[in-house]
């Protein structure tokens, strides 16, 4: 009985040690796949053909998420290509897979190549600095930090002075709009005031239209009560002709032939006596 016990004992603790050796065994195995898929990769992508080698690269990191260099390398050929979103997250990726400090340093110094290519120059900062954390001699990467410190401080001085410039336009903008609007508003008063005199003219104007019409009523009136009417003229009071003289102008136009036949006459009297011409002897 106890001999059957210690047998169970041993086949089932042996088990698990049989599994944890197969899965071993099969990382093991899909690693050395994933790094012959990343040498065909290489090989393809040095032959300057990228869709074979992506393929290869692919099948790489589906055979062995273990393999850094797998995603390392499509993400420089991406980067290369200038795909640099597709780039930063192969690059990503491997510096979460990367176990050694070497491995991560290339991960994280290329993901800062990507925010340099982007502008975005904070975050090329942090990645350069977890680079130098995993390799603190690595010259290039040391060069980069001081670079993306250097652009970041220009974009933001720029950034500043843009807002700065922005915050004029704008008050300059307010500026001119209210101008604008009171000048509306003055605009509209002087209408108002002239619309209130054109208003009061035309007012006067009809009253003194009215006042005309009024006169003027008033004096057909009183004419027409001075007019005699038709039936109450004598009928023994003779009608002037057209172009008939009164006597008055008659006589007032004989006295003027009259006056003028005495001037000619005296004018003539003149002329004679003044004919006469004296005779003047000389004295010898």
């Amino acid at each position: 009985m106890k001999a059957m016990i210690r047998l169970l004992l041993i086949f089932f603790i042996s088990v698990p040690v049989l599994a944890q050796e197969e899965d071993l065994e099969a990382k093991e195995k899909g690693l050395r796949s994933s790094t012959n898929l990343t040498w065909e990769g290489n090989k393809k992508l040095s032959e300057n053909n990228f869709i074979e080698a992506e393929i290869d690269y692919r099948k790489a990191i589906a055979e062995s998420p273990e393999n850094a260099a797998a995603p390392y390398n499509l993400g420089n050929a991406y980067y290369n290509n200038e795909t640099f979103s597709e780039a930063f997250g192969r690059f990503k990726e491997a510096g979460e897979t990367a176990s050694s400090k070497k491995e991560k340093h290339k991960a994280y110094h290329n993901m800062g190549n990507v925010f340099m290519k982007r502008k975005d120059y904070a975050k090329a900062v942090e990645a350069y600095k977890q680079a130098l954390r995993n390799d603190p001699k690595d010259e290039e990467t040391r060069y980069n930090l001081a670079l993306a410190k250097e652009m970041l401080k220009k974009d933001e001085e720029n950034k500043d002075k843009n807002d700065e410039n922005k915050d004029k336009e704008d008050q300059q903008d307010k500026k001119d709009k209210d101008e604008n609007k009171e000048g509306d508003n003055k605009d509209e008063k002087d209408q108002d005031k002239k619309d209130q005199g054109d208003k009061g003219d035309k007012g006067d104007e009809g009253d003194e239209k009215k006042d005309e019409n009024k006169e003027g009523d008033g004096d057909k009136k009183e004419e027409q009560k001075k007019k005699p009417e038709q039936g109450d003229k004598p009928q023994d009071q003779p009608q002037k002709r057209p172009n008939q003289l009164s006597k008055q102008q008659v006589e007032n136009l004989l006295r003027a032939m009259q006056n003028a036949e005495k001037k000619v006459q005296d004018k003539i009297d003149a002329k004679k006596v003044q004919g006469a011409k004296v005779k003047n002897e000389k004295d010898w």
